[in-house]
């Protein structure tokens, strides 16, 4: 859809890249096509047709709803693709629902760095079967965001190679993201500890799998 902006005296920049100036002028911004959005979700319900529960492109957001057993399939054909190329992960998320069944949805954002389009992947999560696969095999940033996901709202991701908490202490009680948390909840003290690990050495395990035998050993 076409919007016009009107305003005295102002450039008028057109969708062929030509300029001018005029009193009562209008600025012409055109929104981009929808084409390759829509085409990627017509390759994800083409290629894994028994996998899709929903898509839709409402608010701009391209999205896709999949059985969750088939998000490291899925993911790994959308990077791999020359045709996807969603070599970029933005983003693992989680929504809690609450009273809905499935209760939690898990959230992948997905961009192609070559060619400038994103998806996003949900796949709904029951309460009482609260796992997912992990997709740290695939992008080495998520095995922190997946953590991130436990931390906060308990989803375990499965074959995880080191899934602790990351936000906060081991021994905290709960997720606090979850609708049910009590806003009250305390928590056990416990005693300050040395350090297991610093950043650089939580690199060397994580993205270039060395082994870290830790700065702090006698």
């Amino acid at each position: 859809m076409d919007t016009s902006i009107v305003s005295p005296d102002v450039a008028v920049i057109s969708s062929r890249g030509r300029c001018r100036r005029g009193a009562f002028s209008t600025l012409e911004i055109r929104t981009p096509p929808t084409h390759m959005a829509e085409k990627l979700i017509d390759i994800v319900e083409d290629e894994f047709e028994d996998a899709v529960l929903d898509s839709h492109s409402k608010l701009g957001n391209d999205t896709v709803t999949v059985e969750k057993t088939r998000v490291p399939e899925i993911i790994e054909y959308l990077r791999d693709d020359p045709e996807t190329k969603m070599n970029m992960l933005r983003e693992i998320s989680c929504v809690d629902y609450d009273n809905r069944v499935p209760r939690f949805e898990v959230i992948y954002v997905l961009y192609s760095m070559q060619h400038k389009h994103m998806l996003m992947v949900r796949a709904p999560v029951e309460e009482d079967d609260c796992t997912m696969p992990t997709i740290s095999h695939l992008y080495k940033c998520a095995s922190w965001i997946e953590r991130e996901v436990w931390d906060m709202y308990g989803i375990e991701f499965e074959d995880h190679p080191d899934l602790r908490r990351v936000l906060l202490y081991e021994e905290f009680e709960g997720h606090p993201l979850r609708k049910d948390y009590p806003k009250q909840k305390g928590q056990p003290r416990t005693e300050l500890r040395k350090l297991e690990r610093d950043a650089a050495e939580e690199f060397d395990v994580f993205v270039n799998d060395e082994p870290a035998a830790g700065s702090r050993e006698d």
